[in-house]
């Protein structure tokens, strides 16, 4: 009798290993952001793409927040076009990230969602600033 993990069968290791590394394309998570900003080593843009009120409750310190309905090429003009740029919303709840990642796309520039969003950044033990 098979559960109902294994009624469907895992794909074959080379498809699991192409799938999971292009997962890597597109998303990072909390504490590799964390990790980057804390040890002088951020080369990305993060932007917190909630609305403004939520940014100023509280936010991930140094993202700017620049909400998903804002973004353009115009609000966007001032980072370098191949300036990788890192977007969050609340959690695993909210597609704007996927809103926001399909507007910066679009544009033509390199863009990765942070899983996790804020929900995600306070679970790893991670605090907010307020503004």
């Amino acid at each position: 009798m098979s559960s109902v993990v294994t009624r469907i069968p895992a794909a074959s290791s080379d498809k699991a290993l192409s799938h999971f590394s292009k997962l890597l394309e597109f998303e990072t998570d909390c504490w590799d952001v964390h990790f980057a900003m804390s040890n002088n080593r951020q080369d990305f843009v993060l932007l917190d793409v909630r609305g403004e009120l939520l940014f100023v409750d509280g936010h991930i310190q140094g993202a700017v927040n620049l909400p998903h309905k804002k973004i353009s090429k115009e609000t966007l003009a001032h980072y370098p076009v191949e300036q990788l740029i890192v977007v969050y919303c609340a959690g695993p709840h909210c597609n704007g990230t996927e809103k926001a990642a399909i507007k910066i796309a679009e544009l033509g520039r390199p863009v990765k969602k942070m899983i996790g969003g804020v929900t995600g950044w306070l679970d790893e033990g991670f605090e907010l600033v307020s503004s």
